[in-house]
């Protein structure tokens, strides 16, 4: 038996109904603050991601799903979709229309990952991006969209946390004295973590291996370290979101793994799952920042940006965990069962009226007996069931019976849609 890849998912009828309700309140929270919807391709030239994403973070050395085509080019399978936008608005000309420049999307993406709870190796990503703004009010309205998403849902069990880790002006101060608390602790870091103090200290602070967890408790704070402009721009973030009535904390902990990020940069993070041992460790629902340097990065002219993305099997896990009334599959209003080959050829006419008038009707395709029939009707949750045989035809009429009162009601067959709209 072929079964599907590691880190991949089927999602199935009986789940999709949740993930069309997610997708749907993202599209629906984005159209109202004034988003629009942007599609781009699933696979770039890697180049792309190598220098947007930042050629020494983890995703672009160990997870990236690159390959070669068949002119030797090469491609990767997107990992996010922050370098995918820049790069689109650049090639698109639309570095030059009214600002700021709102878009969202919705996404697979694909990252060579060890699988867990909320984490896969092909996973899906709701986003939102916002160009050509530098004020600290766009920062407080993107993330008070995603603050607005996460509560549309009816997750109530989340926190939003924020930082700031400053600009190219203050960060190489903040780095300098990461580096030197790190050197001085150099042999209690993890392999890894002794690479990332030569390229990307700041990465030391996303690690999750204890001992290099327990240092980053003591490490330089990014707070301290920001020049003038930096701290106006947390201030303002700040009194923005409390102007707002959002609810959030400071976090010096936070500094996201991608290289573009600059300034502002915000988490939200949901209820906790047990793991193995017992101990909860609660699930990043998603985050951003600002990047204003993402698009020169990549040939572009200088344009500012701020954006996040949310993945969407851990939003769906958070809803899951939250005890609310989750959406399912639709169940049919009719289920027509049928005497005889002419019953169920006529039932085929009926039911395919009922749904162009917009009412969700079965019947019998395999063959059934009529007793197979009803059960099958009960199976899938039919509210109402018909039997209609030569009978009924004949007279125009059927017995519509309520599943679950057994109430018996007769309708003409001609009249069934109405008799469902106005009931």
């Amino acid at each position: 038996m072929i079964i599907k890849p590691r880190g991949t998912m089927d999602i199935m009828p009986e789940d999709t109904p949740l993930w069309q309700y997610v997708e749907e309140k993202a599209r629906e929270i984005s159209n109202t603050h004034g988003f629009g919807e942007i599609r781009f391709p699933t696979f770039e030239q890697t180049e792309l991601f190598a220098r947007g994403v930042g050629d020494t973070t983890d995703v672009v050395q160990k997870e990236m799903y690159t390959f070669f085509d068949k002119d030797n080019r090469s491609m990767t399978l997107r990992p996010e979709g922050t370098a995918s936008i820049a790069r689109s608005i650049v090639e698109n000309g639309r570095c030059s229309d009214a600002m700021p420049l709102k878009l969202y999307y919705l996404i697979s993406c694909f990252r060579y990952e060890k699988p867990a709870s909320g984490r896969y190796r092909e996973f899906y990503q709701y986003g939102v991006e916002m160009y050509g703004s530098e004020s600290a009010a766009s920062d407080a309205s993107v993330i008070a969209l995603a603050d607005s998403y996460v509560k549309s849902l009816g997750i109530t069990d989340y926190s939003l946390e924020i930082n700031s880790i400053g600009c190219k002006e203050c960060r190489p101060h903040y780095k300098k004295a990461l580096t030197d608390y790190y050197t001085a602790n150099y042999d209690t870091l993890c392999d890894t973590c002794k690479t990332r103090l030569k390229t990307n200290p700041l990465r030391i602070l996303d690690c999750k291996n204890p001992e290099c967890a327990h240092l980053a408790k003591d490490a330089p704070k990014t707070l301290d370290y920001l020049c003038e402009n930096c701290t106006s721009h947390m201030k303002t973030v700040e009194d923005s979101l409390k102007s707002m009535g959002i609810t959030y904390k400071v976090d010096t902990g936070i500094v996201r793994g991608l290289d573009y990020y600059t300034r502002t940069v915000f988490e939200i993070i949901g209820p906790g799952e047990p793991d193995k041992d017992g101990n909860v460790r609660r699930l990043a629902l998603g985050g951003g920042g600002r990047y204003d340097g993402l698009v020169e990065e990549i040939g572009g002219p200088k344009l500012p940006g701020v954006g996040f993305a949310m993945g969407l099997s851990r939003l769906i896990i958070a809803l899951q965990m939250s005890g609310k009334e989750l959406p399912s599959k639709k169940k049919p209003v009719l289920y027509i069962a049928s005497l005889g080959t002419n019953a169920q050829i006529q039932a085929l006419g009926i039911v395919n009226k009922l749904r162009d008038a917009g009412i969700y009707a079965e019947c019998d395709l395999v063959g059934r007996s009529l007793k197979a029939q009803m059960k099958y009707a009960d199976k899938i949750g039919a509210e109402f069931t018909a039997i209609i045989g030569d009978n009924e035809l004949e007279n125009g009429k059927a017995i519509l019976k309520n599943m679950a009162t057994s109430e018996q009601t007769e309708v003409e067959i001609k009249a069934l849609a109405d008799f469902f709209k106005n009931r």
